[in-house]
């Protein structure tokens, strides 16, 4: 398989097969491709530990890292899954959150494995493109909100 130009790579302790396999069960045109072991021990590990696994989420090439407890995740790195009608977003929502997650807001939650995502319906991005008070109203409602309502996105739309 080529290895792309780019690609992200996601920093776990030691649970980045399980993280990996998870996303590849939750959303489409997703899977893991390849997991890699340690050829031999090392300073934190013994060989045939799970040193990286080659994944694709939504599309996007990864590589999960387990680089041990020395880094951990923060906002400032969050996969955008784009989702169609409130069906899709309760769907992501509630497999991140119900697998260990916790809910934050504006539509953010984080994996049991502390990766943050942003579960984000077209209605709320389209909203925020149309600007003006269209895009007020929205952004409001969602301030509002953890889990995004489509619903109360659209009925701040038409205000």
């Amino acid at each position: 398989m080529p290895v792309a130009k780019n690609t992200i790579c996601v920093w776990y302790d030691k649970e980045a097969e399980a993280a990996a396999r998870f996303y590849a069960e939750v959303f489409p045109d997703s899977k893991v491709t390849a997991v890699h072991r340690a050829p031999g021990d090392y300073p934190s590990g013994k060989a045939g530990d799970v040193l990286t696994v080659d994944f694709i989420v939504a599309g996007i090439p990864c590589i999960g890292l387990n680089g041990g407890p020395a880094f951990k995740h923060s906002e400032a790195f969050s996969f955008q899954i784009a989702t169609d009608d409130q069906e899709e977003t309760d769907r992501y929502w509630n497999a991140i959150v119900g697998n260990g997650g916790q809910e934050s807001a504006c539509g953010w939650c984080k994996d049991k494995w502390g990766v943050n995502w942003q579960i984000t319906p077209r209605v709320l991005t389209d909203a925020m493109a149309a600007g003006g008070a269209e895009a007020k109203r929205a952004f409001e409602a969602m301030m509002d909100m953890k889990k995004i309502d489509v619903a109360a996105i659209e009925a701040a739309r038409r205000g």
